[in-house]
């Protein structure tokens, strides 16, 4: 573990990016300068613009701390520093990419901080007794899809923090791990030694697990393995990047599942997207109303204003909407017959599905987030939506 040296400018910008809650941080050369952004709340900003002079000195302090090849300039390449940063542990993933102006990096931040739990994350009361009922079962298949950055991890890590470790032998396979969870084995997928997915649930299946996290579900064999183990007992989540929670039985069976193994492993699915919570500070009713935003209903919504609480930016931190799928008797029925995924999403709707627009408009009617923002996360209303 390193200390923070405040005098090496690298240093000085990750701290900067941590201060600012940001997630990520890219080094970017340019014709004359070296741009400097921040994601935050899932959003790049400009954090500073540095002389391009400095481009080599960062380059080199930031390969040196992750044991990088500093002569390599023309492939990518991989490494990982660990910090300590006012007390708090700080990992930094970093990826370098060369660019016809220089080497670009980028740096996920993992900030060691407390874990929510799942009454944090915006499930709706009905949704959330809905999930419980899901892993508190003793064996099946659970996944959460959305795109990279909906949240998917934060909602894993807070299930496994309700599951009982004293009594379960509970084992996760990671790439990376994020966080660090009492009582639980966790373990990393480390490609260059010839971890992958696959071997390590191969081997983790010999452990005598009760409950396995599976990080990432990526290809066919991983699958198979996973199906299999929630065939013969164990409790799988793990996720996926599909568009709903319908879509992710159809990348299953595309993946060579067969439907009857789906049908008889698969418990349900929770669709997830993070999108940017409005300033309590500072947000305002909106003089329009839903049905003019495209929703049902003349609710009046919400919009930003900006102030110095959130920097001016109308937003402050994220909330999650969610689509909570059990695949039910009738649902498992489809599957066998790879019913098209229309008439799944349908009969899910008819047994008290709320889909991800309608969770997002009722939280956007609610205050919690705007119109605009559901539309720029790809969230859209329309008469079905409220």
């Amino acid at each position: 573990m390193q200390a923070l040296n405040n005098n090496k400018l690298a240093w000085s910008l990750v701290e900067q990016a941590v201060a600012a809650g940001a997630s990520d941080l890219h080094l970017e050369p340019m014709r004359d300068v070296v741009r400097v952004r921040i994601r935050v709340d899932g959003l790049l900003r400009e954090l500073v613009r540095l002389p391009l002079a400095a481009h080599s000195t960062l380059v080199t302090q930031l390969k040196v701390a992750a044991n990088m090849d500093i002569a390599e300039k023309r492939v990518p390449q991989d490494g990982r520093i660990a910090l300590e940063l006012d007390g708090r542990s700080v990992d930094l993933r970093l990826s370098t990419l060369p660019t016809t102006l220089g080497e670009k990096i980028a740096i996920r931040l993992l900030a060691q901080q407390e874990l929510l739990q799942l009454e944090e994350l915006g499930f709706t009361q009905e949704n959330l007794v809905c999930y419980r009922r899901l892993f508190t079962q003793p064996n099946g298949l659970i996944l959460l899809t959305g795109p990279t950055g909906s949240g998917k991890t934060s909602t894993l890590y807070a299930t496994l923090a309700e599951l009982d470790a004293a009594t379960r032998n509970i084992i996760t396979l990671e790439d990376p791990v994020e966080y660090s969870l009492p009582g639980i084995n966790q373990v990393a997928v480390n490609r260059r030694s010839g971890m992958t997915f696959a071997k390590g649930l191969r081997a983790i299946v010999r452990q005598d697990p009760d409950v396995i996290m599976l990080g990432e579900i990526r290809d066919e064999e991983t699958a198979g393995i996973a199906v299999q183990a929630a065939l013969t007992g164990h409790l799988v989540l793990s996720t996926l990047h599909t568009n709903s929670a319908a879509g992710a039985v159809y990348r299953l069976l595309d993946m060579g599942i067969a439907p009857y193994l789906l049908a008889a492993a698969l418990r349900g699915v929770v669709a997830q997207r993070l999108v940017r919570r409005l300033c309590p500070a500072c947000r305002r009713q909106s003089t329009a109303t839903a049905a003019e935003h495209g929703f049902l209903g003349a609710a009046t919504v919400w919009e930003q204003q900006g102030c110095e609480q959130c920097h001016a930016a109308g937003y402050r931190g994220r909330v999650a909407v969610q689509e909570v799928l059990p695949l039910t008797v009738r649902l498992q029925q489809l599957v066998l017959r790879r019913a098209l995924v229309e008439e799944l999403e349908q009969a899910a709707r008819a047994e008290g599905l709320h889909s991800l627009a309608e969770d997002a408009a009722a939280k956007a009617l609610d205050g919690l987030t705007t119109v605009q923002e559901l539309w720029r996360v790809g969230i859209t209303g329309g008469q079905d939506a409220v």
